[in-house]
């Protein structure tokens, strides 16, 4: 890649770079049809995959949430690595609405199904499970599979996962890797350690000055992706010389930094982080 530093090529929030993508639709065991995308790399097989799982639905969460847009903008170009996302039973973004409603992470056990499968039939490689909130519940409670090579939570509030869904990850010696911001609203680092202890191999790794929705850390998150999953490509690069274009976000302004307002939702209550 080139590492020019002329400003008409540096990688910006909104920056779309060339990619091979497909508007994908995965089809769930109890018969919902879930709306997603998937994107490689156009100039050469994919590395490794991502399958992301987004935040919770109810405030805000999609599959455009913006670290998981930027990962399918990027990561094809610059890393090789394939990024399929789609959005859980009921949420809507701008690819359009998954069947279904919101289950509380009892009938998304489905969707996850439906997105491994869907990466399995496509042949996709070195499939790694990317969760993000409510998403890393998901991972958790059923993403150990066989052909998941291994688990990268973005800010996992363990809100729904349960001590025998961290058994199982253990007993299963796959890749667990925690990344927690400093200043999460749910869990934070000195108590993810604790409580990821469970997971003999976990790795907890602390951002410092980091949040929960990640705004600003985006481009962190995604070197801390890229260094499990296509280490060769790590440290991404920041500049672009190739062919780029720029996507509108302003569909989501409102998802953004209120995505996660501290409004009921059903379900088990959310802790409140403790300061380390």
């Amino acid at each position: 890649m080139s590492d020019q530093t002329d400003s008409a090529n540096v990688i910006r929030s909104n920056s779309i770079l060339p990619a091979k993508r497909e508007d994908i639709v995965l089809e769930t065991a109890d018969g919902l049809s879930l709306v997603g995308e998937l994107a490689i790399p156009d100039d050469r097989e994919p590395v490794a995959t991502i399958i992301c799982l987004h935040p919770l639905p109810t405030h805000g969460g999609m599959m455009d949430s913006h670290v998981f847009r930027k990962a399918a903008w990027r990561l094809p170009a610059l890393a090789g690595v394939a990024v399929l996302r789609f959005n859980t039973r009921g949420t809507s973004s701008v690819r359009g609405t998954s069947g279904g409603s919101f289950d509380n992470a009892v009938g998304e056990r489905f969707d996850v199904a439906a997105a491994i499968e869907y990466a399995e039939f496509a042949n996709l490689p070195s499939m790694w499970l990317v969760g993000w909130s409510f998403g890393t519940d998901l991972v958790l409670k059923y993403g150990c599979e066989p052909d998941v090579v291994g688990a990268i939570l973005l800010s996992p509030p363990l809100r729904y996962s349960e001590p025998a869904d961290l058994a199982v990850w253990n007993a299963a010696g796959k890749p667990v890797i925690a990344i927690v911001p400093e200043f999460d609203d749910y869990l934070r680092p000195v108590e993810a350690r604790a409580r990821f202890a469970a997971i003999k191999q976990a790795e907890v790794v602390a951002i410092e000055g980091g949040k929960h929705l990640w705004v600003g850390d985006a481009e962190t998150v995604l070197d801390e992706i890229v260094k499990r999953v296509a280490p060769d490509a790590f440290p991404l690069p920041r500049t672009w010389s190739g062919p780029m274009s720029h996507g509108d976000a302003s569909a989501y302004a409102d998802r953004t930094v209120a995505a996660f307002a501290d409004t009921p939702v059903a379900g088990p209550p959310q802790p409140t982080a403790t300061t380390p």
